[in-house]
């Protein structure tokens, strides 16, 4: 199986006249952010390739996520921050996923809204979750994240509208 995880960023400062990339997480995003790791891992779903948005807010989701990986099956993973993620559009995102090694089975991308929620929208097809699909169609709240599975014979570059299954979409507790 290959799952792709689409995380929007933890809850952040609220905009300000200084530039929307240096904008860092609220206290409350960083308390989200610290138990998305371990939601990950109880969800089987602890990356082997992770992409993450050029932007203060996502990297810093990820620093604080990573260290509930604790216990996942294998090695760190790969990370890959990238400005291409910071103002993505759908295509932007598959394309990034595209160009993933075929041996990567499951990957995390951190991003934005509204792109995480309608790339999530984009790729789930027949058999889907109806509520996570509703879901994703009106948006994602912060620190959520959606969960998408293809056979592992679906190479990356194969991803395309309606070709995976949206199994799940949540939040870490808290």
């Amino acid at each position: 199986m290959r799952r792709l995880v689409l995380l929007r960023h933890a809850k952040a400062e609220p905009a300000t006249a200084s530039d929307d990339a240096l904008r860092p997480l609220a206290l409350r995003g960083r308390t989200q952010a610290a138990g998305l790791g371990a939601a990950l891992v109880a969800l089987g779903a602890a990356p082997d390739v992770v992409l993450v948005s050029s932007a203060l807010r996502t990297r810093q989701t990820w620093n604080l996520a990573k260290g509930g990986l604790n216990g996942r099956r294998s090695g760190v993973p790969t990370v890959v921050v990238t400005d291409a993620l910071y103002n993505a559009r759908v295509s932007d995102v598959l394309g990034l996923v595209a160009d993933l090694d075929e041996s990567a089975r499951t990957v995390l991308v951190i991003g934005h809204e509204p792109t995480m929620a309608a790339t999530a929208a984009f790729l789930a097809g027949p058999g889907s979750d109806d509520a996570a699909l509703a879901q994703v169609r009106v948006g994602v709240p912060t620190a959520t994240y959606s969960l998408l599975e293809a056979p592992a014979e679906v190479p990356w570059s194969a991803w395309e509208r309606s070709s995976a299954v949206l199994t799940h979409v949540g939040r870490p507790p808290g």
